[in-house]
């Protein structure tokens, strides 16, 4: 090892992670239990929980089971139903903050805006919005990509009079009793929004460009005695978890990934058509409600209650394109105007868009720019944690790291896969870990070396509209199984990274 020239910095903090989602709280987590009790978590808004903070609207509630929408570690028995509804999960990011102690490790209302690595000191600086300055030896970005609501880009939107917000952000003093509601979009958020506002509008308006595979959702209450027998009797969450957790696994991991393999996604469209004609007794609706694509091509959504709701006098989906805003609704091409007292878009978020992953300014060693090197390269990350060039920087969802699994499963798997590189780095007194470019191009090519047998590569897929594919086509999902994640974690070769003192 080399002593780089120069006096080494003493920075501010040994960690700094930022995002204070269920990423950063499972980030600080795990740093704390490996012994690493010096870091900082640094978040943007005034409270914990990330998506489970911002998002707030009608009918927001996890999409995949309870039992795997947790920590395997912190597993609780308290949940109303098999699908917790939101304030449920902010709850338990709470919960998870004051049991684990991270709450006084915490700023809240700061925004990173740029970080950048310092080759002589072998430290990060943190620029912030309100003009301070953060060192650390190392930065764990946990900011996730649904964070930054996207705007659609539609004429004369902000000429609108009426009341307009966006599904990410909701206002919850907007009265919605009796009002001439127009949506945009039928994504996952939409699926959830839409028949709560249906309830309670005059008229409800939804205008889809893509339909989206709807598929009737396992859901139930969980009543008291439930509860206690998960609470008392020895195994249950266990059981319950392995039940949770193979589900998960086989709607999505297994389907997407291996469906050159495994016929998962047939069956799935076969009932996911034959719930639609359960559901929907228009034929002309129905059919406007009919994917196009292959079920995988973009996310689709568990509900026992959106396509119903198309069985309303007061719903009407309208699939004609849009062509303008006007001061008091929506205009389509066909020169339909359709008004509205309120406009909500479920318009999704920023996903690749430059400046999102992560949402701030990173400049590693010799001042290269993560989303110039990305841009020139391609979406790539060690085992979806590490780039070459980028030192002491590590992502908990990185591009190829999420298998589409729980999302707990990727922070526990990325946490992993972190300590150990740190705590190798603490053995060997280096103060520089940077993931080697001959590791990360294994990996790369390893990544597409699997997507022959993914769902998303298939033609039809080019009809989803889905915010999988970034600019150059790729789908940067980690084409694997959890378990295999989860070994690769413990498993991986520690001379991935060079270690520099």
């Amino acid at each position: 090892m080399t002593q780089p020239s120069g006096v080494l910095a003493r920075p501010d903090h040994e960690v700094v992670i930022i995002g204070g989602g269920f990423s950063g709280i499972g980030a600080a987590i795990l740093l704390s239990r490996a012994g690493f009790e010096d870091y900082l978590l640094l978040e943007a808004g005034d409270g914990l929980g990330g998506a489970w903070h911002w998002n707030t609207y009608p009918g927001v509630a996890v999409d995949i089971p309870s039992f795997s929408y947790q920590f395997s570690f912190e597993q609780v028995a308290g949940w109303s139903r098999v699908y917790a509804p939101g304030r449920e999960l902010k709850a338990y990011a709470e919960h998870c903050v004051d049991k684990y102690d991270v709450r006084r490790r915490t700023r809240l209302r700061t925004t990173v805006t740029a970080a950048t690595f310092d080759d002589e000191a072998h430290l990060w600086r943190l620029d912030t919005s309100s003009g301070e300055s953060i060192t650390a030896r190392h930065v764990v970005s946990a900011t996730g990509v649904l964070t930054q609501p996207k705007l659609p880009d539609i004429d004369g939107l902000a000429d609108y009079t009426g009341t307009v917000m966006h599904t990410a952000r909701w206002d919850h003093s907007v009265d919605l009793t009796g009002r001439r509601i127009a949506i945009i979009g039928t994504g996952a958020s939409a699926v959830q929004a839409i028949p709560h506002l249906a309830r309670a509008a005059e008229h409800l308006t939804v205008f889809q460009r893509t339909p989206i595979w709807c598929l009737p959702k396992p859901d139930a209450p969980l009543p008291g005695v439930a509860r206690a027998a998960l609470r008392r009797i020895p195994g249950a969450k266990r059981v319950s978890r392995l039940a949770s957790q193979s589900f998960v696994e086989l709607t999505f991991p297994v389907a997407a990934h291996f469906a050159g393999l495994v016929p998962v996604a047939a069956a799935g469209e076969r009932l996911g058509h034959a719930y639609l004609r359960q559901a929907v007794r228009d034929p002309a609706v129905r059919e406007q409600l009919t994917p196009r694509y292959a079920l995988g091509c973009k996310r689709p959504s568990f509900s026992n209650s959106y396509l119903p709701t198309f069985n309303r006098d007061d719903v009407t989906l309208e699939t004609t394109a849009i062509s303008a805003v006007t001061p008091t609704g929506v205009r389509t091409v066909d020169g339909t105007e359709h008004t509205a007292d309120v406009l909500i878009l479920a318009t999704g978020f920023k996903v690749f868009e430059k400046g999102n992953m992560p949402p701030f300014t990173v400049r590693g060693a010799g001042g290269l720019d993560l989303d110039k090197w990305w841009e020139e390269n391609r979406f790539q990350a060690y085992q979806g944690v590490s780039v070459p060039g980028f030192p002491n920087f590590f992502t908990i969802l990185g591009p190829y790291g999420y298998n589409g699994s729980s999302y707990f499963n990727l922070i526990e798997t990325q946490g992993t896969h972190i300590v150990r590189a740190l705590r190798r780095a603490r053995k060997v007194g280096a103060t520089r870990v940077e993931v080697t470019p001959e590791a990360n191009a294994a990996y790369f090519a390893s990544a597409l070396g699997r997507r022959k047998h993914q769902v998303f590569f298939q033609d039809s897929c080019g009809l989803a509209n889905s915010y999988y594919f970034d600019d150059n086509g790729d789908v940067p999902f980690r084409a694997a199984t959890t378990l295999e994640t989860m070994w690769a974690a413990r498993r991986y070769p520690l001379d991935a990274y060079a270690f520099t003192a």
